[in-house]
């Protein structure tokens, strides 16, 4: 069996659990268009051009998602002093972090706690309801007006939800700082002015 069959058979298989598309693109890392060609595919029409990552090994081990979310956590302020020309030490820590749900809360999480910061969770149009879905922040956590923020997610692919993030924050008054996934699909550096950090940039080569 190669790769891609058991890509389509894990596909199917969480859409028969009861997954929906967007929730099943989250938990294979593929982009929505990606998911409906392996739920229909539809005679004719080629695979989409994507990349699955598996990183079910750290997701899965407490003490390993805590370093890659202390390395993600690096990685933003070495960036930072980077693009500041100062050093790591002289970058002011966020005032809240938000998480991306699902892949990017317990992630989010972790920084929040090592910081000292205030955590929410971000829930992204894409698992939103209706014929005019929208994005929101939970209710349940810090509010983000007037806070500097720090953004987190597993992997960015098109940039569209982080685009939707970063507009949500400004509107409701606060300052995405940065946004730190761990996989960059796309080699995205920035988005509306907001810069893009990962610990791995991933290219597909045809």
């Amino acid at each position: 069996m190669s790769s891609l069959d058991e890509l389509i058979g894990k596909a199917k298989l969480l859409h028969a659990e009861g997954h929906s598309p967007s929730q099943i693109a989250d938990e294979l890392s593929l982009s929505m268009e990606t998911v409906t060609w392996l739920l229909t595919q539809q005679k004719d029409t080629e695979a989409p051009k994507d990349i699955h990552i598996n990183w079910t090994v750290i997701g899965g081990n407490a003490d390993m998602l805590r370093d890659a979310a202390l390395l993600l956590l690096k990685r933003y302020y070495y960036g930072e002093a980077e693009a500041r020309d100062c050093t790591p030490t002289d970058i002011p820590a966020p005032d809240l972090v938000v998480g991306v749900a699902h892949s990017g809360i317990p992630l989010a999480t972790i920084i929040a706690a090592e910081e000292g910061a205030q955590f929410t969770m971000y829930h992204p149009k894409k698992h939103a309801q209706g014929d005019n879905p929208v994005g929101s922040m939970s209710g349940n956590f810090a509010p983000v007006q007037g806070r500097h923020c720090l953004v987190i997610d597993d992997v960015i692919t098109s940039g569209n939800t982080m685009t939707d993030v970063i507009n949500h924050l400004r509107n409701h008054g606060a300052v995405p700082e940065a946004v730190c996934v761990l996989f960059n699909k796309r080699n995205i550096q920035e988005i509306d002015g907001v810069p893009v950090y990962s610990l791995f940039q991933v290219s597909r080569i045809d």
